[in-house]
């Protein structure tokens, strides 16, 4: 698949010309694949290609995939980033590496109860609503402290950082106010004591945004997979 490889490594050469713009170590910002609508084919080309994170939105359709791709299951890296609701924790605790979009606390704490025994913790972050969209998940930034310090103390979780979708924006600039937001809470919440390290945000249209004001995991679907069909 030449053109997902290429556009691959175009997506591998903004985020690190941003990070020069940013005088940032490009290895800072880790780049999490979209995988969502697209065939297991597809990821496992991406894969071969080196890319190793791959974050889906919907839980039967990642179940489909994950079982796919079994055979590469201990060099592939899971992210679960769409909404999820309490009756669809189970499979996503028993089976990804990571939840970026918990936007309340009975989520985390399903999580938690769920995740198996023997697995490690399962890393997650606390979505956050920072555009104030009330079409989108998260919590409001004046609630998140609250709900991060609570997660923190849930055992078989790990508190990772924040994620937000900012509502999008016509210029980089006016892109950069919303993660600029983001990561100041999130350096107000380190500096609460709590051990954060990821900020999940940026995606195809704003990633150079989003590494200007400190990303340390874009997440990417449309400009690696192409356009979605979502007549299916």
């Amino acid at each position: 698949m030449p053109d997902l490889i290429h556009n691959l490594d175009a997506v591998r050469q903004r985020i690190a010309l941003a990070a020069q713009v940013a005088g940032r170590d490009p290895r800072s910002v880790a780049l999490l694949a979209v995988s969502k609508t697209f065939p297991a084919e597809d990821v496992r080309a991406a894969h071969a290609a080196g890319q190793r994170a791959f974050g889906e939105n919907y839980v039967q359709e990642a179940l489909t995939k994950l079982d796919a791709l079994a055979d590469l299951r201990e060099s592939i890296e899971w992210h679960f980033i769409g909404p999820l609701q309490s009756n669809k924790t189970r499979p996503v605790a028993e089976r990804f590496d990571w939840v970026h979009s918990i936007d309340r606390l009975k989520i985390a704490q399903r999580l938690a109860e769920q995740r198996p025994d023997g697995m490690p913790p399962l890393n997650v972050c606390v979505q956050v609503n920072v555009s104030g969209e009330a079409s989108k998940s998260g919590v409001l930034p004046e609630e998140a402290a609250d709900v991060a310090h609570a997660i923190a103390a849930l055992p078989t979780l790990r508190l990772r950082g924040l994620m937000a979708i900012p509502e999008p924006a016509g210029s980089i600039e006016q892109q950069r106010v919303p993660h600029r937001a983001l990561r100041e809470l999130f350096d107000r919440l380190r500096a609460a004591g709590l051990e954060l390290d990821t900020l999940s945000m940026g995606m195809s249209d704003d990633l150079e945004a989003a590494v200007l004001e400190g990303a340390t995991m874009v997440r990417i679907g449309t400009a690696i997979f192409g356009a979605r069909d979502y007549s299916n």
